[in-house]
């Protein structure tokens, strides 16, 4: 059984005399009713056309453990760890954080604004990972244009270490 939870996460990209425009991703961290449940670590992320990762938006681990010991764990997070990850050094500033209990969540990624501001139009995909231990992994795409021309939702739905992801998009 499905227990349904929601993490919001914002972010504003520019104010409205730079770019104008927003991006808000809103996802559903199911709490699987399982007998060790452990908190998933998360990793989101935008791709270009090429699936290059053009920025990491979060990375939420275990940053609790002594000498950052929850950052060996983030190779979990299989995709990203093979796309970005090995290349950076956690924990990243204004990138990084805590792995969150259920519950409703607002995370802003100010370190992610610069490169988002000069992002050239074109085709994206918004992905969404994550893996927990002594349970699965999952990974959700939702593509999407960049900049957006009007305001939209664009969704997708995950199986099991995630549900709905919606990006909304403003011009």
């Amino acid at each position: 059984m499905k227990l349904k939870y929601s993490i919001a996460l914002g972010l504003p990209l520019a104010s409205a005399s730079a770019m104008g425009a927003d991006l808000a991703l809103k996802l559903e961290l199911p709490q699987l009713n399982v007998a060790e449940y452990h908190r998933p670590y998360l990793a989101a992320w935008l791709e270009n056309s090429e699936q290059k990762v053009v920025t990491t938006l979060s990375v939420l681990y275990d940053t609790r453990k002594k000498d950052n010991g929850g950052a060996k764990w983030a190779k979990d997070l299989r995709q990203w760890w093979r796309k970005a990850g090995r290349e950076v050094e956690l924990p990243l500033d204004g990138v990084s954080g805590a792995t969150r209990a259920p519950g409703e969540h607002t995370l802003t990624f100010p370190a992610a604004r610069a490169t988002l501001d000069k992002l050239p139009a074109g085709q994206y995909t918004l992905v969404v990972e994550a893996a927990r231990e002594a349970g699965g992994r999952e990974a959700v795409k939702v593509p999407l244009q960049w900049p957006p021309k009007t305001a939209q939702n664009v969704s997708a739905q995950g199986k099991e270490e995630l549900g709905a992801i919606v990006v909304q998009l403003k011009p």
